[in-house]
C-alpha cells in the first residue's frame, strides 16, 4: 500500500529580494507547490530564529516579520496571512516535551519569502520551530527525527536556509558566478544527502576550507539537518533547484519522499 506520509523539504532561501523576484530560483518553487502534495499544515524551522531552547510558534494568527534593514519598500510591505494552530503547537509540545510553546516571535523571512511562491494563496497553517543555541549538530538531528511523527499526520516539515552562505564573500551581482569552493562545497552535499551519509553532513561539514568558507556561522545550514532526521531510508531524493546567487550563496532545494 503507498504511504501518504508527507515529503520533507529544504529550502535554499538566499536574499530577501527574492521574496518579490522572479527568476530560475522562484519559478522553481511556484513548481514545488504542485509537486508536493497539499499538506494539513507546515512546521518550518528557519535561519533566522535561534533561542535559548528549542520553542514552536504557538498564536492563531502570526505576525509576519520583516527582519532585515536596507531594503526597498516593496519588501516591508507584504503581509503573508497564513494562520497558526495552537492546537498542533501543542501536540508537538505534549510529545516532544523540550520543545516550548512561544507566543511571541511570527513569521520571519526565512519562513515567508519562500512560502510566498509555494503557497501564494497563505491558506495553509505555518508553524516556526526556533534553533536551539545550546544544540551540537548532531542534537538539531535527533530532533527532527523527533518530528518526524508529523509526516504520517500531513504536516510539511521544512527547512529554510542556505547550504552556502557567506556575507562576507558576497557579489552584489545576484547572477555572479559562484566561488569554486561554493560550488565544491554545495555538491559535496549534494553527494551525501544522495548517499544518504547524513554522519557526514553531521560531523564533516567543517573539515574543509570549503567548508569553513560556506558555513562561517552555522544558523543557515542547521536547518537542513532537520529535514534529513526527519526523513525515512526509503525517501527518493529530489532536487527541485540546483543554483547559485551572488557567488557565496547555495540555492540548492531538497525534497525527500
Amino acid at each position: 500500500m503507498e504511504s501518504k506520509k508527507m515529503p520533507v523539504v529544504f529550502f535554499g532561501h538566499g536574499s530577501p529580494m527574492n521574496a518579490i523576484e522572479e527568476n530560475a530560483y522562484t519559478n522553481d518553487l511556484k513548481k514545488m507547490g504542485s509537486l508536493i502534495p497539499k499538506p494539513k499544515a507546515v512546521l518550518m524551522v528557519s535561519a533566522h530564529w535561534e533561542t535559548g531552547d528549542s520553542l514552536v510558534t504557538g498564536m492563531n494568527t502570526p505576525k509576519t516579520i520583516h527582519d532585515f534593514g536596507g531594503f526597498p519598500k516593496p519588501l516591508y510591505e507584504i503581509q503573508y496571512a497564513a494562520k497558526g494552530s495552537s492546537d498542533l503547537a501543542d501536540k508537538i509540545h505534549q510529545k516532544i516535551s523540550d520543545v516550548q510553546i512561544d507566543n511571541k516571535w511570527g513569521l520571519d523571512h526565512g519562513t515567508w519569502a519562500v512560502l510566498r511562491h509555494v503557497y501564494p494563496n497563505a491558506d495553509i497553517p505555518v508553524l516556526q520551530l526556533s534553533l536551539n543555541r545550546s544544540f551540537s549538530l548532531r542534537e538539531h538531528f535527533k530532533l527532527g527525527e523527533k518530528l518526524a511523527f508529523l509526516r504520517e499526520e500531513g504536516v510539511l516539515i521544512a527547512g529554510s536556509g542556505n547550504i552556502v552562505h557567506n556575507l562576507r564573500k558576497l557579489d552584489w551581482n545576484t547572477n555572479a558566478p559562484p566561488h569554486e569552493w561554493t560550488k565544491k562545497f554545495d555538491l559535496w552535499v549534494k553527494e551525501k544527502i544522495v548517499k544518504k551519509d547524513f554522519d557526514a553532513l553531521i560531523d564533516d561539514p567543517l573539515k574543509t576550507e570549503e567548508g569553513r568558507l560556506s558555513i562561517p556561522t552555522l544558523e543557515h545550514y542547521l536547518p537542513l539537518l532537520y529535514v534529513l532526521g526527519a526523513s525515512y531510508k526509503d525517501d527518493n531524493v529530489h532536487f527541485d533547484h540546483e543554483g547559485y546567487q551572488n557567488a557565496s550563496m547555495a540555492m540548492r532545494c531538497v525534497r525527500l519522499g
